[in-house]
């Protein structure tokens, strides 16, 4: 991953996780100048940051300029990762039914294969910069099997707070345990695209469903390492109990 890549890698999920951590309060407008000097990052990679965390429903534009932190319900949270699972296992079962061209299935692979590099090695030494990126243009693909009828009511569906399949918070990213996570991911991935390949509808749409719970369980991850979250954040208590 190129150093501008890893720098915007860096901006998505700091901000990402003060916003999740409370130390940014719903309702508050986001100081660039403050975020920029807090991350130690410049204005660039940060505005496309903000821009990315407006289309997953965590931040939105205020009419006097810039972005402000979007309060959201525990409801919003589950039903969105429900509905994007839901939704890519429906696009995933009709690509499979219908025949995926050959040029579509080497995407994916090509994809795959550069998901296991970044994978390669030991698990503190992945590029894990590299596999958020992969993983964000992998599910992409998926997406548009179907019709971009599935293809738009998926990314609305992803607009809403922690829907993304790439919606990771910076502390988990050198926590060994998640880490290991991936690896099932990419077991998933290369799962559903062999179902695909084989037209197994039934099966690529269960397993699309079964990855997209990932994300709650992601969720429940960071719940795991920081409790004090569940006070800060009223809309995390959704995975306790």
């Amino acid at each position: 991953m190129s150093q501008r890549a890893a720098q915007s890698q860096r901006a998505l999920m700091g901000v990402r996780d003060l916003i999740v951590s409370g130390e940014i309060r719903a309702g508050s407008r986001l100081s660039e100048l403050a975020l920029v000097e807090r991350l130690g990052i410049s204005r660039t990679p940060l505005r496309a940051a903000l821009a990315q965390l407006g289309q997953e429903g965590l931040v939105e534009a205020i009419p006097s300029g810039g972005y402000a932190v979007r309060s959201f319900s525990r409801e919003e949270v589950i039903d969105a990762i429900e509905l994007r699972g839901t939704l890519e296992g429906l696009a995933l079962r009709l690509g499979a039914e219908r025949g995926v061209p050959p040029a579509r299935m080497s995407e994916l692979q090509r994809l795959l294969d550069g998901l296991d590099e970044a994978l390669r090695g030991d698990v503190e030494d992945m590029d894990f910069d590299r596999y958020v990126d992969l993983n964000a243009s992998f599910h992409e693909k998926l997406w548009g099997l179907a019709s971009q009828t599935i293809r738009r009511e998926i990314e609305r569906v992803t607009s809403l707070p922690f829907a993304s399949p790439s919606a990771f918070l910076d502390k988990q990213a050198g926590v060994v345990e998640f880490r290991r996570s991936l690896y099932g991911a990419q077991t998933q991935h290369r799962a559903m695209v062999e179902a695909i390949a084989l037209r197994e509808g039934g099966r690529a749409e269960a397993l699309a469903r079964e990855h997209a719970r990932l994300a709650r369980q992601n969720l429940e991850f960071v719940l795991d390492q920081d409790r004090s979250l569940i006070r800060r954040v009223p809309a995390l208590s959704l995975v306790v109990g």
